[in-house]
């Protein structure tokens, strides 16, 4: 896991050199797409189940 986080950000500071915000925005999402993908959910289905399960902690279920 720490060798594919590693080739992201340098992946991901090839494309928007200079623009650190923009960079730790497009590292979450794509690490948070191949979460999804590991789990066999899309994308936006897996934002939506995390921030459910989320807020059932909050909640204390």
């Amino acid at each position: 896991m720490k060798e594919r986080l590693e080739e992201i950000v340098e992946e991901i500071k090839k494309e928007f050199p200079g623009d650190y915000a923009l960079q730790q925005i497009h590292i979450a999402r794509k690490i948070l797409s191949r979460e999804a993908e590991e789990k066999g959910m899309g994308f936006i289905e897996y934002i939506k189940s995390e921030a459910r399960r989320i807020k059932r902690e909050k909640e204390g279920r």
